[in-house]
């Protein structure tokens, strides 16, 4: 299963009171597949604020999105949680939506051992024929899943890839001895270029709803061998990626979005909108 290099975790766009906004989930995949170049989107995951979107409202993003996709890029369902049994409903679920593949987040807040992440992703994996991407963020989980965990879980068969945020050296590790077909992902805008250089295949990004243009332009550029290009177009992005995690994701992403002209409401609670001065500092970031 090949993913593509520029992978964007989508938002998920709201109405005024609080409920899913169809057309406007339709607009913003069309923007991001034919203006931001996406080769795949993952719908519900944590950008997605699937903490807040129920089992329910999963299965009808899940669908929309196949069909609305129609084929131009790959559908990835956001169907991880920190319950087993949970995850397995909802991979399953997703699986019959005719997704392409399941993107697994680290299990937050009972903080397993490496044998029981070991046990918990295998149990998902073996549940669906699904490609299953794994997903790495101890910034939000709290665990980190080991560069062993990792590589011991790229033997099973149908664990192609994974989203990694531990930092470039676990990347690195993970690269190294990984097989040959098993895809390393950057989970971390910021460390896109130098996770290509040390063999990551592409990036799964929030800022790409943005400037997914010149971060593909960047990507193509280091695998073109013009590093300088990709040195400066990378350094050029930087200010947006870090400026977009100034507030809890997706808070800042959807203000971003607003700003250029494609408004896709606001966030759930517990998440709270950004102010007026914060957005203000945004917007000094995209210009």
């Amino acid at each position: 299963m090949d993913f593509g290099r520029l992978v964007t975790a989508m938002v998920t766009p709201f109405s005024a009171d609080g409920s899913i906004d169809w057309d406007t989930t339709g607009r913003l995949m069309d923007y991001l597949i034919e203006d931001q170049l996406s080769d795949s989107i993952v719908v519900c995951g944590t950008t997605g604020e699937s903490p807040t979107v129920n089992d329910e409202e999963k299965q009808a993003l899940f669908s929309f999105a196949v069909k609305h996709a129609g084929g131009r890029c790959k559908i990835i369902a956001g169907t991880g949680s920190n319950d087993t049994a949970h995850s397995v409903h909802l991979t399953k679920i997703a699986e019959q939506c005719g997704v392409d593949a399941v993107l697994l987040v680290a299990p937050y807040y009972n903080k397993p051992t490496q044998e029981g992440l070991y046990q918990h992703f295998k149990a998902i994996a073996e549940s669906t024929t699904l490609p299953v991407m794994l997903y790495n963020v101890p910034g939000r989980t709290i665990i980190s899943l080991s560069a062993a965990t990792t590589l011991r879980l790229a033997q099973l068969p149908n664990v192609v890839a994974t989203k990694e945020c531990a930092g470039l050296d676990q990347l690195t590790e993970i690269v190294m001895g990984a097989p040959e077909q098993f895809r390393v992902y950057s989970g971390d805008d910021s460390a896109g270029l130098p996770a290509l250089s040390v063999g990551a295949h592409g990036i799964v990004s929030v800022a790409s709803h943005v400037i997914g243009k010149p971060m593909k332009a960047m990507i193509q550029a280091y695998l073109d061998g013009d590093v300088a290009r990709a040195a400066r177009l990378h350094g050029e992005n930087l200010p947006i990626y870090k400026g977009l995690f100034d507030l809890p994701n997706p808070v800042l992403v959807k203000a971003a979005l607003a700003l250029r002209g494609l408004s896709v409401g606001g966030v759930r609670l517990p998440l709270v909108a950004a102010t007026e001065d914060e957005v203000a500092v945004l917007r000094r970031v995209l210009n």
